[in-house]
């Protein structure tokens, strides 16, 4: 039998997700594949840098977390490229706290857009972002 997580295990997991990056974390959605884990270098080039608010991040609740408040826009994309994955850095830019997919909305990415083709200064929506916990 595979290990099983209750509910409030699973949401208990997702918050220590949150409180290990840490409050105002920093997002980087980035071009071209993603470095093997987080504790790679960074790779492609960064399309966007959003600093999140404080608490960036919704409680857990049945067995899935997402970010307090959809859409999360950004008024000026820093570079052109087309968007293929993110990071999720500590407050401090640079400490990897989680990566994963981009893709336009309905894709089925880690995080979605609404294009995933930016263009430096650009407005740009993030339209969705969820984790799900393992073992339910």
């Amino acid at each position: 039998m595979a290990i099983q997580f209750s509910t409030a295990v699973r949401n208990a997991m997702l918050d220590a997700i949150e409180t290990s990056i840490g409050t105002s974390a920093v997002l980087k959605i980035r071009t071209g594949a993603a470095p093997a884990n987080c504790g790679s270098a960074d790779t492609g080039t960064v399309l966007a840098t959003i600093n999140l608010a404080a608490d960036w991040a919704a409680a857990a609740s049945g067995g899935t977390k997402a970010w307090s408040s959809l859409p999360v826009s950004d008024t000026s994309a820093d570079n052109t490229g087309t968007a293929a994955h993110f990071r999720l850095y500590a407050s401090d830019g640079t400490t990897c706290g989680s990566q994963g997919t981009v893709t336009a909305t309905g894709g089925g990415g880690d995080i979605e857009v609404d294009s995933t083709s930016f263009t430096a200064g650009q407005t740009f929506q993030i339209t969705a972002w969820t984790w799900t916990a393992p073992n339910a």
